[in-house]
């Protein structure tokens, strides 16, 4: 597979995988992603021409357990069932490390959810190190 910048013509399979990861999102939400200028989208392009993963980094201005600010923060990760284990995720990841170096972030940080242990697993083989849980609440007024 080849990693690259998303390109407009990349939308359907992108939001195909976006809906994959958060079968929440809506097309307000991809604009929105879209139109942040300090953000990017990687895409993992099978041979074929479709997508089989994507990666999104941005800034954030601080985040939980990180010692610089800003940083540069994993939005979004996912990889098709299909192409998990052949290295797709790994080489998002390099893409997004690549991309946060370059604007010279010296912290990438991340979030999965407590009962994610896929997700996990993978953000420890790749060098992320846990640094907080948080169990969050909201009340309706």
């Amino acid at each position: 597979m080849i990693i690259r910048l998303y390109a407009p013509a990349d939308y359907g399979e992108w939001g195909r995988l976006r809906t994959a990861l958060w079968p929440d999102q809506t097309m307000a939400d991809m604009a929105a992603w879209l139109a942040r200028p300090d953000a990017v989208t990687l895409v993992a392009e099978r041979a074929a021409g479709a997508l089989g993963g994507f990666a999104e980094v941005g800034a954030r201005a601080f985040a939980g357990g990180c010692d610089t600010q800003p940083v540069a923060y994993l939005e979004g990760w996912y990889v098709d069932a299909d192409v998990r284990h052949q290295g797709v995720g790994t080489a998002l990841l390099r893409g997004v490390e690549a991309w946060a170096r370059e604007r010279g972030y010296r912290e990438l940080a991340s979030d999965t959810e407590l009962g994610n242990r896929v997700s996990q697993r993978a953000h420890e083989r790749l060098g992320f190190t846990e640094v907080e849980r948080a169990v969050r609440y909201r009340k309706w007024l």
